[in-house]
């Protein structure tokens, strides 16, 4: 898949670059987009890899309400870059991949826990603008969740936010690695 970004791809240079594009093959099948547009800036690249493998060192909250969390707010942003890197790191992660993929509409879909929907709607309620979390919700979260992992939960919900508008700023689009696993395709977004 070819797609156009914002601002534009460069080339992995050097003994850097080379480790960069090899470690993305390895792990994605390709190199990642989102990787060769911050190339340009490495303090900032370098920055976003540091983030995401601290977030992957955080245990106190379920990884599946953290994806589900990740997902909803790319759904309401529109990344879908970060949509179908969720799917397919479900996937390779070994989580609920029938529930990941039925995100973009969670709100009129059946699989879900009253759990799960309340953590997608804490992440939408985050991602708004102004951020719409009622005490009410935050309140079932911390009773259902705990302290620990309901700061891990906002946290992570905030990392995703940051990686969603930024690649949605770029205009990065999804990469389908899903599709190399061959998953279903995701369920459209629901419009209600």
């Amino acid at each position: 898949m070819t797609s156009t970004t914002r601002v534009p791809k460069a080339e992995l240079t050097g003994i850097y670059g080379a480790i960069v594009a090899r470690m993305s093959r390895k792990l994605l099948g390709d190199v990642a987009e989102p990787v060769q547009v911050a190339w340009h800036n490495r303090k900032v690249l370098n920055f976003s890899f540091t983030v995401g493998r601290k977030t992957q060192k955080w245990d106190q909250c379920d990884p599946n309400l953290k994806t589900f969390a990740h997902m909803a707010v790319a759904s309401l942003v529109g990344c879908g870059f970060c949509l179908d890197f969720g799917y397919f790191q479900a996937h390779n992660e070994g989580l609920d991949v029938a529930k990941a993929r039925e995100v973009p509409r969670w709100r009129e879909s059946d699989v879900f826990t009253p759990l799960e929907r309340d953590v997608m709607e804490y992440a939408e309620a985050m991602t708004q603008t102004p951020p719409t979390v009622t005490d009410e919700l935050s309140a079932g979260l911390l009773k259902a969740l705990g302290p620990a992992a309901l700061v891990e939960l906002t946290a992570y919900i905030a990392v995703a936010n940051l990686m969603t508008r930024t690649n949605t700023a770029f205009g990065i689009g999804s990469q389908e690695f899903s599709a190399s696993c061959d998953l279903q395709p995701l369920a459209g977004r629901s419009t209600a």
